[in-house]
């Protein structure tokens, strides 16, 4: 059993881990929350349904936790102004241009479920069926809210909004 979670933590600590920066935009708290993703994943690995991709459920597992840490965060205050500018720094070393830069902002500032279809599909290779999975919805939904958040982004690009 170890040896199997060995695999599955190799081939996805780093899909879960690029799907929590870009819901935080702080690499220290994607990387915790990753680790504690994993570890909910191995407690509860005996739950796991296979009629579902490991990867949907394991960012669905992430997408709690998250918002469990966020819940916490702003229930105590704890969240540091360094979160910030943390979040640039972060965004600057992997954002190498101006356009790049102003779609990440557009991207980030987008209303749900919008974000976070468009974040599941880019960002983690979620195929629509996996998406629609994760949101318990089909996976036209999933087609539709992609298509209707590319067509939100474009407009912001197209007036510049950030």
């Amino acid at each position: 059993m170890d040896t199997d979670f060995e695999k599955i933590y190799a081939k996805y600590y780093q899909s879960v881990y690029r799907y929590l920066l870009t819901l935080t935009k702080n690499s220290s708290i994607a990387e915790e929350i990753t680790q504690e993703t994993f570890y909910k994943a191995l407690i509860n690995i005996n739950k796991y349904d296979s009629n579902y991709q490991m990867l949907t459920w394991l960012c669905n597992i992430a997408k709690n936790t998250y918002f469990s840490f966020y819940k916490k965060s702003k229930k105590y205050n704890k969240l540091d102004t360094d979160i910030k500018d943390n979040r640039e720094d972060i965004i600057a070393k992997i954002i190498d241009s101006e356009t790049n830069k102003e779609l990440l902002k557009i991207i980030h500032n987008l209303e749900e479920p919008y974000k976070e279809v468009f974040t599941l599909r880019i960002y983690c290779d979620l195929s629509f069926r996996e998406i629609g999975d994760l949101f318990t919805k089909t996976e036209s939904w999933a087609r539709v809210t992609f298509y209707r958040s590319k067509i939100k982004i474009k407009e912001r690009l197209n007036k510049n909004e950030l």
